[in-house]
């Protein structure tokens, strides 16, 4: 995405394009184009290279304007100016005498000249406000009411007359203890990231992680969404059908951080997604996601290591002493739920099954499919912004660099996008106006770390008193952990031995009526299978990066 090098302005062109654009059928008639070309005002020749351009790429950003460096105008404000702005915007502006932008730039630019600063030109202060959210903004100039009728505008059930018109995704905490692979030991209860179809009812996708809800796991489970999973399926040994795919025309969520974080409001506009947010006190935003959720976890319960969601049903059982499956176990077994049980049971709003909804209603249906599934996931990856310095970029108190980088120095100082995975920070993405450029740490010695290691090493030196943080202390903290755990598995296992070949020289019992049950073996530890930067189910690494 180019959201470094484009105004607002513009992406509000290029959504309208996009818009117009994607009414247009497959084979262009001469009424459809004297449509297109008054609806764009552009001539013949320029619609065609928009048709084609949107095709081939199918993103938002494909119809920008083709301009290059910054845009006049549009640098930060002084932050004095700012403080001006900002000050006359609550105290005047946004309030119920409504005043006329005219008289609140006469306001801010009184004050401007008599602190010796130059005041913001009337267009400058206008796109200020345009940042501004603007159902707040009338909430507070002509009242509540009037702005949820204006940008509420949703009586009644929420309708989708389409497959993907409205998606719906939200997080819960599995009911369910999983354990580690190797050691069997309880690792905690996983976090469940799931999409549903309000149309049809079907599963669109999931993810599964032991991580809190982040814009990571949003963005993996939205690619589980949009890719065809028949690959995914067969990795797992799953032999029935998950037939859904496709880009959602909307997606309904909460409010929480991850939904509201900027990589994911502009990853939703580059693929021509409505956003929505579900307002507090209206439940039909979210009620079929909430039931869907409520259906899975009561399969989960079923399964041993379940904690219940009432400590009535829990009474004395001890979750984790029960724990069996491990994450990928689980995560096998909720595709099996969704594919081979939800789908395939009659649901009481649908009077049939929501797979035989999907296969009658699709066909109708106009999918959108990513052209580059690749970068379907980077552009909701989550993002920094960061000032190519003459070192290279600096991030997490780690310093990137990349051969490419060099031909940007010497630019004058703008920041740039930096997408990252937070499973492995061993490289990062930059978003450049020529493409994306892969960059490492600049000591490649450095080993793969998360992001969540990154940050317990950090806190592990705010604990011992150190206020200065520095790139090599994180990363000696971090493999010192390390070592930390891989001893303390290692004297377990060792004691564990000991204490089962002492049990060998008890004496045995007269009659012995226990049943012969063997010890279960510890399981292999798994093969290393590289940096899982942008791994997700159904993708290979080397797949995606052929020409490391």
């Amino acid at each position: 995405m180019s959201d470094n090098f484009s105004t607002d302005k513009d992406w509000e062109e290029a959504g309208y394009r996009a818009r117009v654009l994607a009414e247009l059928p497959a084979q262009l008639t001469q009424g459809n184009v004297d449509w297109a070309m008054r609806q764009l005002n552009v001539s013949r020749s320029t619609l065609f290279r928009l048709v084609k351009q949107f095709r081939e790429d199918g993103r938002t950003s494909a119809l920008l304007p083709d301009t290059r460096g910054p845009k006049p105008g549009m640098r930060p404000l002084n932050p004095a100016v700012e403080e001006i702005v900002t000050h006359h915007f609550k105290a005047f502006y946004a309030t119920r005498r409504k005043p006329t932008k005219t008289r609140f730039w006469r306001e801010v630019a009184a004050d401007c000249k008599a602190k010796g600063l130059a005041p913001p030109s009337i267009r400058r202060l206008g796109r200020w406000l345009d940042l501004k959210d603007q159902a707040k903004l009338m909430a507070r100039r002509e009242g509540k009411d009037k702005a949820e009728r204006r940008y509420l505008a949703t009586p009644g059930m929420l309708v989708a007359n389409d497959p993907l018109d409205i998606v719906q995704i939200d997080h819960t905490r599995a009911d369910v203890t999983v354990v580690d692979p190797v050691t069997r030991r309880p690792l905690g209860r996983p976090t469940l990231t799931v999409a549903i179809d309000v149309n049809t009812r079907m599963v669109l996708g999931f993810y599964l992680s032991l991580e809190p809800p982040s814009l990571l796991a949003v963005a993996l489970c939205l690619t589980h969404v949009v890719m065809d999973k028949s690959h995914w399926l067969t990795a797992r040994g799953i032999s029935t059908d998950w037939p859904t795919r496709g880009i959602p025309n909307a997606i309904y969520v909460d409010n929480g951080a991850e939904f509201h974080a900027r990589a994911f409001q502009l990853a939703c506009s580059e693929y021509q997604i409505d956003l929505q947010y579900r307002p507090p006190g209206t439940p039909r935003y979210g009620g079929h996601i909430e039931r869907l959720i409520g259906t899975v976890m009561g399969a989960v319960h079923l399964l041993p290591g379940s904690h219940f969601s009432n400590i009535f049903d829990r009474g004395d059982l001890d979750a984790e002493a029960e724990a069996v499956m491990t994450l990928d176990e689980l995560e096998t077994w909720l595709a099996l739920e969704i594919t081979g049980s939800y789908h395939a049971r009659v649901h009481s709003a649908l009077e049939t099954t929501p797979a035989v909804v999907w296969a009658t209603r699709v066909e109708e249906a106009q999918l959108r499919m990513p052209a580059d599934l690749r970068q379907f996931l980077v552009d909701f990856l989550p993002s920094e912004q960061r000032v190519l310095q003459r070192d290279g970029l600096h991030l997490f108190h780690i310093r990137y660099w990349a051969d490419e980088l060099r031909w940007l120095m010497g630019r004058e100082s703008r920041k740039f996008t930096l997408k990252y995975d937070p499973r492995d920070l061993s490289r990062i993405l930059v978003l450049t106006e020529n493409g994306i450029i892969e960059a490492k740490p600049a000591d490649l010695t450095r080993p793969a770390i998360t992001l969540w290691e990154h940050r317990a090493a950090r806190r592990a030196l705010r604990e011992a008193g150190r206020r200065s943080v520095d790139e090599e202390l994180i990363f000696r903290t971090i493999e010192a952990q390390r070592d930390l755990v891989d001893s303390a598995e290692r004297q377990t296992k060792a004691i564990r031995r000991h204490q089962a070949r002492r049990s060998h020289l008890a004496p045995l019992p007269m009659i012995d009526v226990t049943p012969d049950i063997a010890a279960p073996e510890a399981l292999p530890a798994p093969e290393g299978e590289g940096s899982p930067f942008l791994s997700h189910p159904g993708f290979k690494v080397e797949e995606w990066y052929e020409d490391d």
